[in-house]
């Protein structure tokens, strides 16, 4: 185990302290206040100064998350809001996004709201309003390594209708800066099935200020419509709160390296000698990334969304032979790392690697 400058055995940790709680942990708490009461949530301390929060009755997504105090995501004023006060007609999705470092979009659809034959589709899908069942916290010793996880299982389903099993592995190590998240999708009925899914990860200030910029390797780039079409040259950098912004959509078919994986990073050069969130994806699984730029005040956040079909209303996708499918008993997974980067150094490496 990694501990300040020092790497340790298990035994060498054990005859130091009473509990391993001293240098990190999993802690789980519930929350309650306002419209977050009841919600289940696991504090995250890697003991490397990087913490994170999993919340098990919100899809076990991610909301707050920081580096030796600094946050790094952006938090809406929704708050980590219980499900039962979830809207599904048309943007009412909105009114419990919190934002975070991820919200998952999807299972069977995400995007803009609109009608696919005769169901009627909301925002974004119901995956990060749904609460996981047989929630684990795994977090043990494996070797000389101790390992933070959490895991259990969101299921999108509904009788006569599509049924897809999602299984969510997130993990870390004592003395790491980063997270995987392992995800495994599972159609567990008895037809074919949409599977559309984007991870919404939402870099904030201070992170996000107007000399942050955004790394990544698209072997193409287009903006989503119109109005985001002007700001195409500008798409890689960001300003400071803007009086009545309109917000941006990208999307970049990513470059993978030779491991198959595609990475993209928010970096600020000037805060804290230099910082940097970055993603890392299986671009075989999630060839694509969705960039949502929003530079408006009160609202400042940019999204940087691996993804695995563009965002968009699923009876367009279908449309235009676009839209993702499982077969009945077909699974597949999909694997990401979030992390930081400290130093000029290391955003040096990033930055010519996804060069």
């Amino acid at each position: 185990m990694r501990i300040g400058n020092r790497h340790y055995t298990r035994a060498e940790v054990l005859e130091r302290v009473g509990s391993i709680r001293q240098l990190g942990g999993v802690r789980r708490c519930i929350l309650d206040d306002g419209r977050s009461k009841g919600v289940t949530a696991f504090e995250v301390d890697t003991g490397a100064g990087f913490r994170f929060t999993v919340l098990p009755d919100r899809g076990l997504d991610i909301s707050s998350a920081s580096f030796r105090g600094t946050n790094l995501v952006h938090l809406t004023q929704n708050g980590e809001a219980h499900p039962a006060f979830y809207e599904p007609q048309g943007l009412g999705w909105l009114r419990t996004f919190f934002a975070g470092l991820l919200t998952t979009c999807g299972l069977t659809y995400l995007g803009p709201p609109g009608q696919d034959g005769e169901e009627i589709l909301g925002l974004h899908g119901r995956a990060t309003t749904t609460p996981a069942r047989q929630v684990c916290d795994l977090s043990r010793w494996e070797g000389d390594e101790y390992v933070l996880e959490v895991t259990g299982i969101i299921e999108e389903s509904h009788l006569f209708g599509d049924k897809i099993r999602l299984t969510r592995t997130i993990s870390t190590r004592m003395g790491s800066r980063s997270l995987t998240i392992r995800d495994v999708a599972e159609n567990f009925g008895y037809r074919t099935a949409p599977f559309h899914i984007l991870y919404h990860v939402n870099a904030g200030f201070p992170l996000l200020d107007a000399c942050s910029y955004l790394v990544l390797s698209p072997c193409e780039s287009e903006a989503c419509d119109a109005h985001s079409a002007a700001g195409m040259e500008q798409m890689r950098i960001f300003t400071a709160p803007i009086p009545g912004f309109e917000e941006e959509n990208f999307l970049h078919r990513m470059y993978p390296g030779p491991d198959g994986w595609a990475t993209a990073a928010m970096v600020n050069p000037e805060l804290e000698g230099g910082l940097a969130l970055y993603v890392r994806f299986d671009a075989r699984a999630l060839p694509l990334l969705n960039e949502w730029k929003m530079m408006g005040q009160g609202d400042y956040v940019v999204g940087v969304e691996p993804c695995n079909a563009p965002c968009e209303n699923r009876a367009i996708l279908r449309e235009q032979g676009r839209l993702p499918f499982l077969e009945p008993g077909e699974t597949r997974e999909l694997n990401l790392e979030i992390g930081v980067l400290q130093g000029a150094e290391e955003i040096e490496r990033l930055v010519k690697q996804a060069e």
